[in-house]
């Protein structure tokens, strides 16, 4: 219990602290998203680079560099969190916080079409619901917004195919941070050394404080996801699985009670469909799950009782 009380602090302290980036992000101005993004990129490979080198964890490098198609896919898993991170910095200092929840909102439903179109997968008619609702929102919301939710829509598809290239390297977050942080360095050294010989750069040029706050951003990043490996290994995938809404719930709490975004009525009822399909899928995987804990029970007995008399089992 002790165990499972833990991981769920670290869950919440994981998903809290990716929920409060909306906060973070405007203190770095004026330093513009393209800098921000460099400076990440940066401070994230120096962080976790000294985390792994405490814990001692670098059998996992010579191994890498011997699989060239697993590079090519952190290369991939690079590029898609790039566009990521880069789009939700933007929105959220040019005061679209509201919308960059919705992103990570229909991220799961994003997920599924993703495994419906490319992994053929079969759905069960709730998925389906759910996926069906989904796209009803984003109909709505493009009414609503008078255009379509292209921030919202770009954040989810990339951080849909960001994970599904994930699953398939099959490596431990902060290796994974690692590796993909390695991958971006050069360019985003090479993007900062740039803005500094154009006399654009503003690490230099605003302060202590404003520098500090830019190489605070490798702290940021690594902690939610240190956090997060922590969760993962103490509480059940459905667990894990709820928590994950808390981000995007204190996002849009933020946009709205802190940002004062606008909220017209058609706005909440696109988000009520969106949460109308989360509601659907969360019922849904809470079902599958609890037939699976049964069947596993049933399968556990089932022998025992069918096992002739004066057999021995086990």
């Amino acid at each position: 219990m002790n165990e499972q009380r833990a991981g769920l602090l670290y869950g919440f302290a994981a998903y809290g602290l990716w929920g409060l980036f909306p906060l973070y992000w405007p203190l770095l101005e004026p330093s513009g998203a393209g800098e921000i993004l460099a400076h990440r990129m940066v401070w994230s490979l120096a962080v976790v680079s000294v985390v792994l080198l405490v814990m001692r964890r670098w059998a996992w490098v010579p191994e890498l560099l011997r699989q060239p198609r697993r590079l090519g896919l952190l290369a991939v898993a690079a590029a898609v969190i790039s566009v990521n991170w880069g789009l939700y910095i933007w929105g959220v200092n040019s005061g679209h916080v509201v919308e960059t929840s919705l992103g990570y909102f229909i991220n799961p439903l994003v997920t599924i079409a993703l495994g419906v179109l490319v992994l053929h997968e079969r759905l069960r008619p709730a998925q389906w619901a759910a996926v069906g609702v989904g796209a009803a929102a984003v109909l709505v919301l493009t009414l609503g917004y008078g255009r379509l939710p292209w921030i919202a829509l770009t954040l989810a598809c990339s951080f849909a195919t960001y994970g599904f290239i994930k699953k398939k390297v099959g490596m431990g977050g902060l290796e994974s941070l690692a590796a993909e942080t390695a991958i971006q360095f050069l360019p985003a050294l090479g993007f900062l050394v740039f803005l500094g010989s154009r006399g654009e750069t503003t690490f230099a040029s605003h302060g202590a404080g404003h520098a500090s706050l830019l190489a605070a951003c490798g702290v940021v990043t690594a902690v939610p996801l240190v956090c997060f490996g922590a969760a993962a290994i103490r509480i059940p995938l459905s667990m894990l699985g709820l928590l994950q809404y808390l981000a995007p719930v204190f996002q849009f709490g933020l946009g709205l009670l802190w940002f004062h975004e606008e909220m017209p009525a058609e706005r909440w009822a696109g988000f009520g469909l969106v949460w109308l399909a989360l509601a659907l899928l969360t019922w849904d995987a809470l079902r599958a799950a609890r037939r699976g804990r049964i069947a596993v029970r049933d399968a556990a007995v089932v022998p025992d009782e069918a096992a002739p008399r004066g057999a021995v089992t086990g």
